[in-house]
């Protein structure tokens, strides 16, 4: 059993997503810890890069305000290593194809492996090219967590069929962020999947609140939040982890 799955082993799992170094890695830390106290089950940790293709303005703005601090993919495993001696959940990097190329695919999954990373989400990557970075990654024991987006009917059966970890459910059309409503029947897209492989799925993309992920979670094993959070580290910078914290609880509860 993948650590990851265990993260869903006890009712449904709330998945925070953060993007490291914004305000600064320091506070990523600190953020990552108050996250995991507040009773998240699993952490994505972006790996900021220049061009995020998936991501709304909130996001894409957090991995400007990232880079301009300095933020390396090396800062980054390092931060993960000192996490590691007391964060127990497991943690997946969400980054981009060209992160991975440009440290070298190999090297990344050796190093995500020794620092104690669990997988990968790579948006960019489609299902048809995503061999040259699964095989690699799966050597080291790290899931390449598959995404689902609401236009890929006919697809579903195939991703789900090879998906490791969980199913990442993307909710709506477009780039990351928060909607005010959720029209996608997530529900439909989930029975797919269980239909050729019992895997998790989790619900991410535009979910900003208690109420939107109680609706969510009712349908599936899991709801992931980023945009929600980012948003409270543009607004509270050094102060945010109290509030994120506070926002957290509020959602654990409301699943």
């Amino acid at each position: 059993m993948s650590r990851i799955s265990e993260a869903f082993s006890d009712g449904k799992a709330f998945i925070p997503f953060i993007t490291c170094g914004d305000p600064s890695l320091e506070i990523t830390e600190q953020i990552v810890i108050e996250m995991e106290k507040a009773g998240a089950n699993l952490i994505e940790l972006g790996i900021p890069f220049s061009d995020p293709t998936a991501e709304g303005p909130v996001i894409q703005e957090a991995n400007v305000r990232a880079l301009a601090g300095g933020v390396t993919t090396d800062k980054i495993f390092d931060m993960v290593a000192r996490l590691r001696k007391t964060v127990k959940i497991p943690m997946v990097f969400m980054t981009y194809a060209n992160v991975l190329f440009s440290y070298g695919v190999e090297r990344f999954a050796a190093r995500a492996k020794e620092v104690g990373m669990d997988g990968v989400i790579l948006p960019d990557v489609p299902y048809e090219e995503k061999e040259e970075f699964s095989t690699v990654l799966g050597r080291y024991d790290l899931d390449m967590i598959s995404l689902i987006a609401p236009t890929s009917h006919d697809r579903i059966a195939m991703i789900a069929k090879e998906a490791e970890g969980f199913v990442y459910c993307v909710s709506s059309l477009g780039v990351t962020g928060m909607r005010s409503e959720i029209k996608t029947d997530v529900g439909e897209m989930i029975k797919l999947v269980k239909a050729v492989n019992d895997i998790p799925c989790a619900v991410g993309f535009g979910i900003s609140g208690p109420e939107q992920a109680a609706k969510m979670a009712k349908v599936s094993d899991g709801v992931i939040v980023g945009s929600a959070i980012v948003k409270l580290c543009a607004q509270y910078g050094t102060e945010s982890p109290k509030y994120i914290a506070e926002f957290v609880k509020n959602i654990v509860e409301s699943i």
